[in-house]
């Protein structure tokens, strides 16, 4: 079934849940899905809503102009998307592949409410991956001696490929900052769970020589500060003495992929809402 998705970000009062349904009866419309949250210590106010589309007495856009006046009334920050447009996914990857090759197989069981519309790497090894399920490839390489020209290069491939969202899988470079500005909320990361504890190369043998009980996922919104976005998925598994560290590695990329594609799966449908530095997922 056809829904638009309403998603809407205000400061609280009296009555919004009341207006919003209100007015969406006044032009018929059919309330298939609703959910809302209060943030009291910002006294924020986040909703959001799917209406068949079907029936809808009016067109998308005269629709988005009548609410347009309420929104402005009640200073709410939202959108409205029709669920039948897919938004373009574009996939980074270095080179390690599970989470690519994870996000490709979904994409080509249609288990993503999006398209793929290509892989970008730093390195020449995902690109037989990314030719199996014929999608498109580009390589561009970043080299120490000249990574501010080659960053450059790079942000110009992104746009060519004009993504709705893009994903970092296991991308190893950091993002500049006019690229995660001019793509604010679009960029979507995942990391082994170990940061900040345990930075850099080879994390789950330091990982095991400290014994760690958890070891797990986070996924996030890019921003400008480092691996500090807004969390949108996170998860874990347990593990024990007994489990080495390329155990930990293959439980570790497990949580990984699962937590990634679970993120990106709330992204592609509407359900993740932004406060500050943190998210509200209706889930």
């Amino acid at each position: 079934m056809s829904v638009y998705r309403l998603l809407i970000s205000c400061p609280d009062t009296h009555g919004l849940v009341a207006i919003v349904s209100q007015f969406i009866l006044e032009y018929n419309g059919n309330i298939k899905e609703a959910h809302h949250h209060l943030d009291e210590q910002n006294q924020h106010f986040f909703m959001r809503i799917e209406i068949e589309s079907n029936s809808i007495s009016c067109s998308l856009d005269e629709f988005k102009e009548a609410f347009s006046v309420l929104a402005e009334r009640c200073n709410m920050a939202w959108k409205l998307s029709d669920a039948t447009q897919l938004k373009r996914i574009l996939i980074m990857g270095s080179s390690a592949s599970h989470c690519v090759a994870d996000l490709l197989h979904r994409d080509h069981e249609d288990e993503l409410e999006g398209e793929i519309i290509g892989v970008l790497s730093n390195h020449s090894k995902l690109s037989k991956l990314a030719s199996w399920y014929d999608v498109a490839f580009k390589k561009v390489s970043i080299s120490q001696d000249t990574q501010e020209a080659d960053k450059v290069k790079m942000m110009q491939a992104v746009d060519s490929f004009n993504p709705d969202v893009i994903v970092l899988a296991r991308y190893m470079q950091i993002i500049p900052e006019e690229m995660c500005a001019e793509y604010n909320g679009r960029i979507i990361n995942i990391h082994h769970s170990f940061l900040p504890s345990f930075v850099g190369a080879n994390p789950y043998a330091r990982a095991a020589e400290r014994g760690v009980k958890l070891i797990g996922a986070t996924c996030h919104y890019v921003t400008a500060n480092l691996d500090e976005g807004p969390i949108i998925e996170q998860d874990v598994v347990r593990v024990d003495h007994g489990d080495s560290a390329d155990d930990m590695k293959k439980m570790g990329q497990d949580v990984e992929k699962i937590t990634l594609a679970k993120g990106l799966k709330y992204h592609l449908e509407d359900r993740v809402l932004t406060c500050n530095n943190k998210t509200i997922v209706f889930s």
